[in-house]
């Protein structure tokens, strides 16, 4: 209870500073980033399409993405493609705006205690969206089947899906843009610091849902949820690498799921 307590306080006072961005750039930042997050990916498909795809000397852009997304191939390498930009983007707005990427991202350790009791929960979500899905007869991974099919090597796909996806998705969500969020409502004031994990949660879970544009309306208010586990527990443990943990965790137990049903 009194490590809790402490996390809480540190969380509230990494917050108590002259904000990096004004409440005009926070909200260019969400926009600029969210743009970042589907030019990356379509630019990682483009490169990827151009060095996987066959006969690609004389294919249209349209024909690369076309086909390029559909191979999970070109996808896998689009992703890692994607998260090597984005980390560079990120790592640079910081810098140049002056920051500290360690600090703003939160990049640090966190309790013993604190993991177990998030992965308790992840683990609660799981079992409660799995039943769910179970009976409302709903197929969340369908969209996986021609990338698991065309893929030149599965544990490619595996990485790229589990390990690589989660580290930019987090960066992003529960990264640079919770705290930009967040700390618009940064002073004196703890009930205010407080508000502001809230709306950044709220915000964030939300934009994060939404760009998954390859799933449906319930998958998406599932996604929703997942995203607001993972802020809750960058809340309370002050760090990002419990959500990227917490992400990597969660992708590989559908993805093992999936594999399990033999694809």
């Amino acid at each position: 209870m009194l490590k809790n307590a402490t996390d809480s306080r540190k969380q509230a006072a990494s917050l108590d500073h002259v904000p990096l961005f004004s409440h005009l750039g926070a909200f260019l930042l969400t926009v600029g980033m969210v743009m970042v997050f589907f030019i990356s990916q379509l630019l990682g498909v483009y490169v990827a399409g151009k060095l996987v795809l066959p006969a690609t000397q004389n294919a249209t852009v349209g024909d690369i993405f076309l086909f390029g997304g559909n191979d999970g191939t070109v996808v896998s390498l689009s992703i890692i493609i994607g998260c090597v930009l984005i980390t560079a983007i990120t790592v640079s707005v910081i810098r140049l705006r002056g920051g500290s990427v360690r600090q703003y991202l939160a990049i640090k350790s966190f309790s013993s205690a604190a993991g177990l009791k998030m992965a308790g929960l992840l683990l609660i979500f799981m079992i409660a969206s799995q039943a769910l899905t179970y009976f409302l007869d709903e197929t969340p991974l369908v969209f996986v089947d021609p990338l698991y099919q065309s893929v030149s090597s599965v544990w490619l796909l595996v990485f790229a899906m589990v390990i690589v996806a989660p580290l930019y998705e987090e960066l992003v969500f529960r990264g640079i843009l919770w705290t930009a969020i967040a700390e618009q409502f940064a002073d004196s004031s703890y009930s205010t610091k407080y508000r502001g994990a809230i709306v950044a949660s709220i915000v964030t879970s939300l934009i994060f849902a939404v760009i998954h544009v390859q799933y449906g309306i319930y998958e998406i208010s599932t996604i929703v949820v997942l995203a607001l586990v993972f802020c809750y527990a960058r809340v309370k443990s002050g760090s990002l690498l419990l959500p990227i943990l917490l992400h990597i965790a969660n992708n590989g137990a559908a993805m093992w799921q999936y594999m399990a049903q033999g694809a």
